[in-house]
């Protein structure tokens, strides 16, 4: 076993070394006033980690868990998600500091709440823009065109989006260290 996690790490490594290779994420923290009711504060974490394949094209994931509140029939429970986003990216527009993109893929979310546990999945497409910074680069995505559905188990309930959505609640900004 030992040997396993060796030659895990020594692969890890000779992929790093060869420039290719990104890895960041994105933190969150939220505040929701609820009029009446107690504010809601939202935690997420998301690292990520991708592969650049050339110039134009790159495939990588981001997965982590988020913490905050969900309301369900005039009930308030302390809700945990963990998610995971396989994407492809590519970068349709070079510059010296700047690449703009798009990562097409699919999403899975898993939220449980009390006794309530809910089921997401999406496939879409995220536009996103990159200022790279020597090693580093701030990333941005804005947005989501595609397909989402959530389902809640044990229930008929049932929610499903096609659409555009270009407003600030679809807006995260990451780090990432390029190697």
């Amino acid at each position: 076993m030992k040997k396993f996690y060796m030659t895990l790490v020594a692969m890890f490594v000779a992929v790093a070394a060869s420039a290719q290779v990104y890895v960041g994420g994105n933190v969150g923290i939220a505040s929701t006033d609820n009029g009446d009711d107690d504010d809601v504060t939202t935690y997420k974490f998301l690292p990520e980690i991708g592969y650049n394949i050339n110039q134009d094209w790159a495939i990588g994931a981001s997965f982590g868990w988020a913490k905050g509140s969900l309301d369900f029939d005039d009930d308030t429970y302390s809700a945990h998600t963990f998610e995971i986003n396989p994407y492809v990216r590519y970068t349709f527009l070079h510059n010296k500091i700047v690449d703009v993109f798009c990562d097409g893929g699919f999403g899975y979310k898993h939220t449980s709440a009390g006794h309530i546990k809910a089921n997401t999945w999406n496939v879409g497409f995220k536009p996103g823009v990159a200022l790279k910074l020597d090693k580093f680069s701030l990333v941005a995505h804005v947005g989501f065109v595609g397909w989402k559905q959530t389902k809640i188990e044990d229930t008929d309930i049932k929610t499903t989006t096609w659409g555009v959505n270009f407003d600030n609640t679809d807006l995260s900004l990451g780090l990432f260290y390029n190697f």
